[in-house]
C-alpha cells in the first residue's frame, strides 16, 4: 500500500453551525398540567434551570428535522450539497432499523453524499462525531464532512415520568467542517465506562410498539442524582485533558459549550474548571431543554446568535452521559 501524501495531512475546522428547532415550544405549566405532573414550575426550574422544551410534532422526524439543519449549515458555509462527501449523524433517538439516521438525511439533500453513517454516543454523540469529521478531513479522506445532532426524545420518554419528562427536549443542529491550515479542532479527549451504563439507559426496543408480554415500553430511565455525581467527579478531568492536548489554558477560552444536560451542572462544571468571568458559558437549556447528541451545537448557534463578537473564538465542547461516554476538544468557533 503506497503511503498518504504528506499534502493529504492538514487540519480541520468548523465552517458553519446551524439548528432546527420544533415550532412547538412547551413550557413548564403546560406540560405540568398536560401530563398531570406531581410537580411545579419552581420545582423544575430550582433542580434543572428548564424553563422550557421543544417537542416535535408528528410530521417533525428526525430526518426532517436534521436536514432543515443541514441545509442551513451548508448554506451558511456558502457550499451546495454536492461540496459534500460525507454526513454524520449523532443521535439516541433514532428507532427506525436497517437504514442509518444519517443516510436519511443525506437522501434529503440534492445530490446526496454517498458516505453517511450514524454515530451512537448518545450525549457524547456530537462531540464524538466532531473528533470523527476531524479525523477523515485531517487525514485526507474527505474534503467536507457535515455532522448532525437530531434527537426526538420526547418518543423514547415517558410523559408521566417527571425525573425525565421535564428534562428533555427535541430538535436538530449541524456544522460543516472542512479542511485548514491552520488548528480549528483538536484532538478530542474521550472516552466511556460501561460499568456506569444503567445512571442513564433505555432498554432494547421501540417505545412507541413495547414488546409482547411487557407491561411497561423500553423508555428512557435515569438515576438523576447518581449521575449527577459521575458527571461531577469525571468530566472536568476529561475536559482539563481536552485543554492539554489543545495547548490552552481555561484562561484562554471565550466561550463554554458543554451539553446541554441540566442548569445547575452546567454551573458545576462552570465553577470545577475554574473558568474566568470572561467565558462565555452556554445555557440553552433553559429555553431548549436537554436534546441529547442535538445540544451542543444547538447550544453554539444560540450563543453565536447572541453573542456574535465570539465568531473566531476559542470554545471547549464537553459532551458527556447515556453509556456513559464522554469526549471534549477545544474548537474555533464559526
Amino acid at each position: 500500500m503506497r503511503p498518504a501524501s504528506s499534502t493529504t495531512r492538514r487540519h480541520a475546522r468548523i465552517v458553519s453551525v446551524a439548528a432546527y428547532h420544533p415550532v412547538r415550544s412547551v413550557g413548564n405549566a403546560e406540560l405540568i398540567d398536560t401530563y398531570r405532573l406531581d410537580s411545579t414550575d419552581a420545582w423544575i426550574r430550582a433542580r434543572t434551570g428548564i424553563g422550557a422544551r421543544g417537542l416535535a410534532a408528528p410530521h417533525e422526524t428526525l430526518a426532517l428535522m436534521g436536514a432543515h439543519a443541514a441545509e442551513r449549515a451548508v448554506r451558511r458555509a456558502g457550499l451546495g450539497a454536492g461540496d459534500i462527501d460525507c454526513v454524520l449523524a449523532a443521535t439516541m433517538s433514532h428507532l427506525a432499523g436497517g437504514t442509518s439516521l444519517a443516510r436519511e438525511i443525506a437522501d434529503r439533500l440534492d445530490p446526496a453524499p454517498r458516505a453517511a453513517l450514524d454515530v451512537s454516543a448518545a450525549c457524547a454523540g456530537f462531540a464524538t462525531g466532531l473528533e470523527l469529521a476531524r479525523c477523515l478531513v485531517s487525514g485526507g479522506v474527505f474534503r467536507r464532512v457535515l455532522l448532525v445532532g437530531a434527537e426526538r426524545m420526547s418518543d423514547i420518554v415517558e410523559a408521566a415520568d417527571r425525573t425525565t419528562s421535564v428534562i428533555f427536549g427535541d430538535g436538530a443542529g449541524a456544522v460543516v467542517v472542512e479542511g485548514s491550515g491552520e488548528p480549528g479542532i483538536s484532538a478530542a479527549a474521550w472516552g466511556s465506562d460501561g460499568t456506569q451504563g444503567d445512571l442513564l439507559s433505555r432498554a432494547p426496543g421501540d417505545p412507541r410498539h413495547p414488546p409482547e408480554g411487557e407491561t411497561r415500553p423500553p423508555y428512557l430511565r435515569m438515576r438523576g442524582p447518581e449521575l449527577y455525581r459521575w458527571v461531577m467527579a469525571h468530566v472536568p478531568e476529561n475536559a482539563r485533558q481536552a485543554l492539554k492536548r489543545a495547548g490552552i489554558a481555561a484562561g484562554e477560552l471565550d466561550a463554554f459549550i458543554p451539553h446541554q444536560a441540566n442548569d445547575r451542572m452546567i454551573t458545576g462544571l462552570a465553577k470545577a474548571l475554574g473558568l474566568p468571568p470572561t467565558v462565555a458559558v452556554a445555557r440553552d437549556v433553559v429555553r431548549r431543554g436537554n436534546t441529547s447528541a442535538a445540544s451542543i451545537p444547538l447550544a453554539m448557534e444560540s450563543l453565536l446568535g447572541e453573542r456574535p463578537e465570539l465568531s473566531g473564538g476559542l470554545a471547549l465542547l464537553s459532551g458527556f452521559g447515556a453509556g456513559v461516554a464522554y469526549a471534549a476538544q477545544v474548537v474555533r468557533l464559526p
